[in-house]
């Protein structure tokens, strides 16, 4: 000990050698009592910039030094007069002004340290003394402080607690807020009644965020205060959004000028930065106000001030208009009201315990103290007047009373703890361990002087209670602060009427306007984020976070706020749609046709018309027209799994049974055609019967049948979404292009066949002209399926398409190959005989099975010998048909004759051959002979197409075209009857038609 007190005392001589103030500043306050408690209190204002070096205190400050001064002794006197605290102890203090400087505030702290420390070998001395003579007194020296109460600054707190914690000595402060003072790693002894400038922080990005400030700038005094407080205030900022436009730091007592350049710094981020939030101690902000005069910003910015501005009238007086609208926080404590009644009673006269209190009172009267010791020449007024004139409770009075308070009570907790039952300093408390002092400090727990809870938490941090400060414009040139809200840790309450007139009227601090709704923010480069250009999202993508879109998923829309996907509705064809009943009446009136017909042809069964025209395959065709119409039904029926194998199964077996059907009906009429260009006819075509054109069909049909369930086994039909655009969904049947070009190929295949046979017998004899039929079935059927392919695979109309392309296709069949059957049944029932649908012969006739080839020939030859010249020069031909001769004119007339039957020598057949060759000059003509059979002939023989091939214009002979029957026996059977000619017709014939 006595090596440090030497250190400091070499320390200090030098600095008070070369001090002009050294006398001002080691003035002190001394309250005498049995435990000293030592204060630091801002008596005097910080030296100015240009006397730092001389540590030259200020003007005397009321409300930080003067009122806390006084306050201590009068606690302490009422802490004295309470039995209950302390009892037969009293309460002394040393007060020492720290002039708001860590320097002076440190050289100060020393001189408590070095009075301890000879109060401490005093003490020993006295302890040696009185075991060598227990009948010696006590020395009377200057007594240890046992705590400290202050300073006020967080960065002059810092430094005293470096110094006393060596020396173990508590140190209770009452407004020093930094964040660092909790560490209890670095500041063991240091204990608070105020809260962390981290609560306070988080209050004011509370207001800022409250009214959407997000682009601000910041300001802090330069020191520890200022720099934890705004360093807490920018984390916090950052993770709210809150971007800062400028960061500047000042001392407090810094010159005009640099007070200037900062206001042009700020002013360089308007208008959109317009609100500054000050972390500054009260002299900083007074001298901002004064720079915003000086540079005539009046009004540009709106302050956010800490509880060092609070709601002190010395920041403000003078710069009203340029501090009105400025939000400020202030520490919670009420006025303490028995202070007012001490403090506005003090007098020069009767206060001489305050070595301040003179100089103060000249100062804050700007008089004279006439005949005083510290009479002040500079002034002429003789004082002589009060303190209730422009008087202000310090706002933190209640602050300092708690921390008194929470000395005297841990000195309390201690003495009853060391010294039960014994009232006053036992040994046990001689000296007063400051380590043990803490713990019960630590512990304390009492009501405070405005009526809150007392505590410490393990930090020696209180609970953080703040009011929200606006001073505003109360009348005319009259400015005052309100109190407009509270934030404790609940959060912030505030009241936005009491500082906003209107909120049209609140101002606005933003980099970039919030981006509309489904627009993201895109930082732009080098800018902080809060300025951003807002671009919208895709129509298929939602707002995932404010810096990103992100697209839905396939089947889900975003919603009408932008924030997320909501699923499309599923679409699919519905009843009441226009096209769907479009399809539907269309297939209702082609179903009602298909059953008109087939019943007609039930009914005509018998009758040439439909005898003629293959009344089985008829049957099938109308099957496979009557199931197109009802794959409408299915294709419209909401997609289902049956409804699925029903479409893919009517769809390519519908078609599959018509174009069989004709593919049968038309390859015999080709087959027939081919045979009968043949000179000689040596047998009948194969498969012509009723049974083999079924099998046939059928045999086709089944193929068709084969694909489509080899397609069910690949590709089991299934319900599926369909998406044809990203903002559509359809409920579909899964029928992948595969399952829709196999069939549909297959019955391509089938309709070009159908088209190729039709075209090739297009010129059949006229009485028998439904070849022509079905090949203008097929050519429009052809065009049909050419434009279904382009429009299904090329548009979002599938399921419309695929019906009206079958119903299209199955009215085409019905009204070109049935309807003139069903005309000429029901309205022309004259055409319906054997006369119009029978056989009819090309040139040359062959009956017989053929075996007398040869002998025909010969007599065709003798033939051409019976000629005759006419009157009108015209050549006369003979037909001979087993003797008997017929003469045919040249004018084209018929001749006809009927011959009985009888018995040929030749052979057991009846009229076994027939063949005549004519030559005639006229062009285009020839002869045909025509023979009608009984009806049992017709039916059994169905009726065959034959054309003959005209000679050319110059008279060459005519080919021979043959009809093959089968042969009628001389002795036919009596049951059924042998059919036979009974009328032989001659006619004249043109190239351009045929007949059967």
């Amino acid at each position: 000990m006595f090596w440090l007190l030497l250190v400091l005392s070499i320390w200090l001589g030098p600095n008070q050698a070369n001090s002009a103030q050294s006398n001002e500043r080691r003035v002190v306050a001394h309250m005498p009592g049995d435990i000293i408690i030592g204060a630091l209190f801002s008596v005097h204002h910080q030296p100015p910039a240009d006397k730092v070096h001389e540590r030259k205190c200020g003007a005397v400050r009321e409300q930080y030094g003067i009122q806390r001064v006084e306050a201590m002794m009068h606690t302490l006197d009422r802490i004295n007069a309470d039995p209950h605290i302390l009892p037969n102890i009293s309460l002394g203090c040393e007060i020492r002004d720290s002039c708001w400087h860590s320097a002076v505030a440190l050289e100060q702290s020393i001189e408590f340290i070095r009075d301890s420390l000879v109060s401490s070998d005093e003490a020993e001395e006295w302890g040696t003394l009185k075991c060598s003579d227990p009948s010696a007194t006590p020395m009377r020296g200057k007594k240890p402080i046992v705590g400290l109460i202050g300073p006020g600054s967080s960065s002059v707190a810092i430094q005293v607690q470096n110094l006393l914690q060596l020396f173990n000595i508590p140190q209770i402060a009452y407004s020093a807020t930094s964040m660092d003072l909790s560490d209890k790693s670095l500041y063991k002894y240091f204990m608070r009644v105020v809260p962390s400038d981290a609560q306070q922080a988080r209050a004011m990005v509370d207001i800022v965020k409250r009214y959407n400030w997000s682009y601000v700038s910041a300001i802090h005094t330069e020191g520890n205060y200022g720099e934890s407080g705004m360093g807490a205030f920018k984390d916090m900022a950052a993770k709210e959004g809150i971007c800062i436009a400028h960061s500047g730091k000042i001392w407090s007592n810094a010159g005009e000028q640099s007070f200037d350049r900062l206001l042009e710094r700020l002013r360089a981020h308007l208008p959109k930065a317009r609100v500054v939030a000050c972390f500054c101690e009260g002299m900083t902000v007074r001298n901002i106000l004064m720079a915003m005069r000086r540079q005539g910003l009046v009004g540009e910015f709106l302050l956010i001030g800490s509880d060092g501005w609070a709601d002190r009238y010395d920041v403000t007086d003078g710069y009203v208009k340029e501090a009105a609208g400025g939000i400020t926080i202030k520490l919670q404590s009420a006025d303490v009201k028995w202070f007012d009644e001490y403090y506005l009673k003090l007098r020069p006269e009767n206060n001489h315990r305050n070595p301040w209190f003179p100089e103060f009172w000249q100062h804050r009267f700007q008089c004279r103290l006439k005949g005083h010791t510290q009479e002040n020449s500079k002034y002429n007024r003789t004082c002589s007047k009060s303190l209730r004139q422009q008087y202000a409770q310090d706002t933190k009075m209640g602050f300092v009373i708690n921390a008194i308070y929470s000395m005297a009570y841990g000195l309390h907790n201690m003495q009853r703890a060391l010294c039960p039952g014994y009232k006053g300093l036992c040994d046990a408390m001689r000296p007063i361990d400051g380590a043990r002092l803490l713990d019960f400090l630590m512990k304390t727990n009492f009501t405070g002087v405005s009526g809150e809870g007392i505590l410490f938490d393990e930090n020696g941090d209180s609970p953080g209670r703040y009011e929200i400060m606006n001073f505003k414009k109360m009348g005319k040139d009259y400015y005052d602060y309100i109190n407009v809200g509270s934030w404790d840790n609940r959060g912030l309450k505030i009241d936005d009427d009491e500082i906003w007139p209107s909120k049209e009227s609140v101002i606005k601090s933003v980099c970039s306007d919030p981006c509309d709704k489904g627009q993201i923010k895109v930082i732009r480069k080098g800018e902080v984020s809060c300025c951003w250009t807002c671009t919208p999202c895709k129509e298929n993508e939602f707002v995932f976070d404010e810096y990103t879109c992100q697209a839905c998923e396939l089947g889900s829309w975003p919603n009408n706020d932008l924030t997320g996907c909501d699923p499309i509705p599923v679409e699919y064809l519905r009843w009441g749609d226009p096209e769907p009943i479009a399809a539907v009446v269309f297939a209702c009136l082609g179903l009602m046709a298909t059953f008109f017909v087939t019943a007609v042809f039930i009914r005509f069964r018998d009758t040439p018309v439909v005898k003629s025209s293959s009344r089985e395959l008829c049957y099938i065709i109308l099957a496979g027209i009557c199931l197109g119409y009802l794959c409408t039904f299915s294709l419209i029926a909401k997609p289902h799994v049956i409804h699925c194998y029903l479409q893919r199964l009517g769809i390519g077996l519908s078609p599959a049974m018509s174009y069989s059907a004709l593919v049968t009906k038309t390859n015999r009429i080709a087959r027939i055609l081919a045979g009968s260009k043949k000179k000689i006819c040596t047998k009948k075509p194969r498969f012509m019967s009723a049974c083999a054109q079924l099998i046939i069909a059928f045999l086709l049909i089944l193929l068709q049948l084969g694909i489509i369930v080899a397609l069910f086994l690949m590709e089991p039909p299934e319900v599926i979404h369909d998406y044809p655009s990203i903002r559509q969904v359809n409920l579909i049947c899964n029928t992948t292009n595969l399952g829709v070009v196999a069939p549909l190929g297959y019955n391509g295949l089938l309709i070009l066949s159908c088209t190729f046979y039709a075209f090739k017998t297009r010129n059949v004899p006229a009485n028998f002209n439904e070849a022509k039929y079905i090949a203008f079935t097929m050519y429009t059927t052809c065009i049909i399926w050419l434009a279904f392919v382009p429009i299904y695979f090329g548009s979002n109309y599938k399921i419309i398409t695929m019906c009206f392309s079958v119903s299209l296709s199955a009215t085409v069949a019905l009204c070109c190959m049935f309807v003139p059957k069903v005309y000429i049944i029901l309205a022309k029932p004259e055409r319906n005989v054997r006369s119009a649908f029978t056989t009819s012969t090309v040139v040359r006739m062959h009956v017989g099975d053929g075996k007398s080839s040869s002998a025909a020939s010969r007599s065709s030859s003798l033939v051409n010998l019976w000629k005759r010249r006419g009157s009108t020069g015209e050549t006369l031909r003979y037909f001979c048909v087993c003797g008997l001769c017929v003469p045919k004119s040249s004018n084209g007339k018929s001749v006809s004759w009927a011959q009985t039957e009888r018995s040929s020598s030749r052979g057991n057949h009846l009229w076994q051959r027939l063949s005549f060759h004519i030559k005639k000059k006229e062009n285009n003509q020839t002869a045909v002979i025509k023979a009608e059979l009984e009806e049992e002939l017709i039916a059994l023989t169905p009726p065959s197409p034959f054309r003959d091939s005209l000679a050319s214009s110059s008279g060459s002979p005519v080919s021979e075209t043959g009809l093959c029957l089968p042969p009628v026996p001389s002795h036919p059977p009596p049951s059924p009857p042998s059919p036979r000619y009974t009328r032989l017709t001659l006619r004249n014939y043109s190239q351009s038609s045929s007949s059967l």
